[in-house]
């Protein structure tokens, strides 16, 4: 039976997991090895663009991908880990409890919002966390139209004022006026727990954000917090009630619930620690990626952020770095020093810096433009093409 390396996610870091696994083992020239992939489908779902429009359409089939670099694929949600027997038990595209062994594991799971114990969250209020919810939320955002012209049809609050938040709202005002109609008085509300407009992403952008908010006459309730969200709209920390028949949770996220069973240091977003070759710490034969990894990118103290930008990188690393320890060659250490943000604002623009203090470089136009590379191209899989893939998932590759 061939040594197999199992990876548990089809997301950004799971993909290029699979993709760099293959690349070494192609250059290694064996036939006692294998890749699977465990995933509920085999595709790729662009979870960065799920705050625009027509979100269904944003994800690219993997199956043909997969085929060509020679990496099977299962179709099934895994359950349960078991380190010591090195295998994982998962529910099959048929509901069937099934398991497969693994000789190394490389967990790519992903992360999902965090939903506290806010009275109603779960009830009323939609998210744009997963390619399901984001769904939801346009067929709730199209039956608007059918609703009675009012205040609360019109509302929309986001909770939450960081990247998701801020891309969110700023999109909002258009996606209502095409749905609503052009002149509908629409109201967008960000509630954010920061002290002022865009706290969590710092001073540099902040300007921009300001400006695209004012533009789309999104407002802001900075140092606010939302205490209970009912089927009319939500309560403020304050007393105050925001009547609205759309809101949409943004604070936080989590890493997979797989990540607590694997024995492990965890951070407080529930990401495994994992060495500088991705390697879980503690563990001898399971490797952590992307968003359930928590991972120096450099030796100045900074870490991988849950972003596909760091993603795709751990995931080159990742499964470079698993099929070497399989093969007994030198793994590669990851480290990710360059840093930028790509922030989009609306109909005003984009927001782009560098450096983890977040220096603007462009904006408006010309980083709405970046945005629009990065959106459409960049984050995108290679082409079902053997070489070409293969090439794409070198882990030495110069990429932010």
């Amino acid at each position: 039976m061939k040594s197999n390396i199992l990876i548990i996610g089809a997301g950004f870091a799971g993909v290029w997991s699979a993709l760099s696994a293959a690349r070494l083992l192609d250059q290694a020239q064996r036939d006692d090895l294998s890749i699977t992939v465990l995933a509920p489908q085999p595709e790729l779902r662009i979870r960065p663009r799920f705050y625009e429009a027509d979100v269904h359409g944003m994800k690219a089939p993997l199956a043909e991908l997969f085929e060509a670099v020679g990496v099977r694929f299962i179709a099934g949600n895994a359950e349960a880990i078991d380190s010591q027997a090195r295998s994982v038990s998962y529910t099959d595209a048929n509901g069937q409890a099934q398991r497969i062994g693994y000789d190394r594991l490389i967990l790519a799971a992903g992360s999902q919002v965090a939903r506290p114990a806010v009275p109603g969250l779960a009830e009323h209020a939609f998210d744009v966390d997963q390619m399901e919810s984001a769904m939801r939320l346009e067929q709730h955002l199209v039956g608007l139209a059918a609703l009675p012209a009012t205040p609360a049809r019109n509302t929309v609050v986001v909770c939450g004022g960081g990247f998701t938040g801020i891309e969110t709202a700023t999109e909002m005002p258009a996606r209502l006026r095409a749905i609503l109609g052009a002149d509908t008085p629409v109201r967008v509300v960000v509630v954010d727990r920061g002290a002022q407009v865009g706290a969590a992403l710092g001073a540099g952008i902040t300007p921009s954000i300001v400006a695209a908010c004012e533009q789309a006459g999104v407002e802001w309730l900075a140092a606010a917090s939302v205490v209970a969200v009912d089927a009319d709209g939500v309560t403020l920390d304050n007393g105050e009630h925001i009547a609205s028949n759309t809101v949409i949770w943004t604070v936080g996220v989590k890493a997979s619930p797989l990540t607590a069973q694997v024995a492990g240091e965890r951070d407080n977003f529930g990401r495994l620690k994992v060495d500088g070759h991705l390697k879980v710490i503690g563990q001898d034969h399971i490797f952590a990626t992307g968003d359930t990894a928590w991972a120096a990118v450099d030796d100045a103290g900074n870490h991988a952020l849950m972003t596909c930008q760091h993603a795709i990188p751990m995931g080159r690393h990742c499964g470079n770095n698993a099929m070497a320890d399989l093969l007994g060659v030198q793994p590669v250490l990851y480290r990710q020093p360059k840093y930028v943000t790509c922030l989009d604002l609306g109909e005003w623009g984009a927001a782009f810096s560098e450096g983890w203090e977040r220096e603007l470089k462009l904006h408006g136009q010309e980083g709405k433009d970046l945005k629009r590379q990065i959106n459409s191209v960049w984050i995108y899989p290679p082409a079902a093409d053997r070489d070409v893939a293969l090439a794409a998932a070198d882990p030495l590759i110069a990429i932010v």
